[in-house]
């Protein structure tokens, strides 16, 4: 037998119990699930506009509760699993940037580009979450891979080689993609200003 096993083949071997059944590893799984979806949130925030009244957990319930629909089945390990998270986020922040602009119609907010000095670990600044997700829409017509590499590094705060497990890719390859998206997301995003 071996020593302990790292966090992520622990995650997933409860996954691999859970969708065979056994009702002890989803209890078990809930918490970790819960625990990463609060890191999630937390990251999110960060790039959120000044006196955003969102709070981490209120993000963390709304995603746990969309998450327990898609069901733990779909789960096939950590890195899939934070894909899916951070799909499911994106999701539920665009659709409350959306009606809060459909109330304020701009509100004299003013737009931010996106940075392609933005680090993926830690935004420093407001995004225009939507304008953002239509971008990223556009750039999912042109290139669906490397729209995917934003929305795991940029939205779910994956690392290099965390996003490249996901997409079952090489470290090199989100690398390179990486860095081309985000050079056509900052001239997209300020050519739409």
């Amino acid at each position: 037998m071996s020593a302990a096993k790292e966090p992520s083949a622990e995650f997933s071997d409860l996954v691999d119990r859970a969708t065979k059944g056994d009702r002890p590893a989803l209890e078990t799984l809930m918490p970790l699930v819960y625990a990463e979806l609060r890191r999630l949130a937390a990251h999110y925030l960060r790039g959120e506009r000044p006196g955003q009244t969102l709070q981490p957990t209120a993000l963390v319930h709304e995603a746990y509760l969309k998450l327990l629909k898609d069901r733990p089945e779909r789960w096939q390990n950590r890195a899939h699993f934070c894909a899916i998270a951070a799909h499911a986020m994106r999701q539920i922040l665009i659709e409350r940037a959306r009606a809060r602009d459909a109330l304020k119609r701009g509100g004299g907010q003013p737009r931010v580009t996106f940075d392609e000095g933005l680090s993926a670990a830690a935004p420093e600044t407001s995004i225009d979450m939507v304008a953002l997700d239509a971008a990223l829409d556009r750039l999912a017509e042109l290139d669906a891979g490397q729209a995917r590499i934003v929305e795991l590094r940029f939205f779910g705060g994956l690392s290099i080689e965390e996003t490249a497990e996901a997409m079952d890719i090489s470290p090199a390859t989100v690398k390179r993609h990486w860095a081309v998206a985000r050079a056509w997301l900052a001239k997209e995003l300020d050519t739409d200003r």
